[in-house]
């Protein structure tokens, strides 16, 4: 049986890529063939520029679980460094002989091949020539898009630098999240009487700096929390361009230490910054604490 496919680096598995794959099932069941979503596990930018570091919404494990999520018939990680010096004939080929394509589904943007020289243009003519159907998607837009802009990972990455969440996570269409393993600290918040969970996020997960309401996942159960991301001002700070990640787990008193968990994004409380003395700090601690508390329903 044939495939009909589409390719992309799918980062943030947003809306617009939702309706993709959406239309990409149907049009799959209107030709009898299965659905297949073809992804980069890492944008193919990041292999070029030679870094990541700060610019994925959605790491490859993240990725592969939400696309699945989806219900597409096939999900396959393509392997970018095997496939970046391919020439457009070239790649076409790879997909007509390796994935059986029998169709293609792309937004009116998209390009594949060395150059980025795999243009609808040329889609348009490889297609009719090798017998595959191919659907051109106009952009995903909704009455929220900003004016001249698409539903896109860099639109999505954008806000969450600018503390817009809900924004965000509206074109996500779901809570922007990050997530890792718990590990050892300094216990200054514990100090403090707010103990905190660092969490090992990795160098290449966006994080938007500053103080949030969150949930918090730990398994199956789900917690209100508020996360600090970003370099401790006040006490011990850190230096680097990787932020620390520490969320304060309201009414919760257990040791958690070694286990993976997950903070869902609610809403920003306010920036990080650097306060005069721990009782100051304490006191807007509190404020945070009374925020989050009335943001995160759960």
């Amino acid at each position: 049986m044939k495939n009909f496919i589409a390719i992309g680096t799918f980062d943030g598995v947003h809306t617009g890529h939702v309706k993709l794959v959406g239309r990409l099932k149907k049009l799959a069941r209107a030709a009898k063939m299965k659905s297949a979503v073809l992804y980069f596990p890492y944008p193919p930018k990041a292999y070029i520029s030679g870094g990541t570091k700060g610019s994925i919404l959605t790491l490859p494990g993240e990725k592969f679980a939400l696309l699945s999520s989806l219900e597409p018939d096939i999900v396959r990680a393509l392997n970018f460094k095997r496939l970046r010096f391919l020439s457009r004939e070239n790649f076409f080929d790879f997909l007509l002989k390796t994935y059986k394509m029998g169709g293609l589904v792309a937004g009116r943007d998209f390009a594949f091949g060395r150059g980025k020289k795999g243009h609808i243009d040329f889609l348009r003519a490889a297609c009719k020539r090798a017998g595959v159907k191919l659907e051109v998607e106009d952009f995903f837009k909704t009455e929220n898009t900003p004016a001249g802009h698409k539903i896109s990972s860099s639109l999505i990455r954008r806000l969450l630098a600018e503390g817009e969440i809900g924004k965000a996570n509206k074109f996500l269409g779901r809570k922007y999240s990050a997530g890792g393993t718990v590990i050892e600290g300094k216990k200054l918040g514990r100090a403090l009487g707010f103990p905190t969970a660092n969490i090992n996020a990795g160098p290449s997960k966006v994080l938007p700096l500053g103080i949030f309401a969150v949930e918090v996942l730990i398994g199956q159960e789900k917690f209100k929390g508020v996360a600090n991301i970003g370099f401790r001002p006040t006490v011990n700070p850190i230096y680097g361009e990787v932020p620390l990640v520490e969320v304060h787990i309201l009414d919760f008193n257990r040791d958690i230490y070694g286990q993976i968990i997950t903070i869902n994004f609610v809403s920003k409380i306010r920036a990080e910054k650097k306060f005069k003395s721990l009782p100051a700090l304490v006191r807007q601690i509190r404020r945070d604490v009374r925020a989050a508390r009335k943001l995160v329903k759960i």
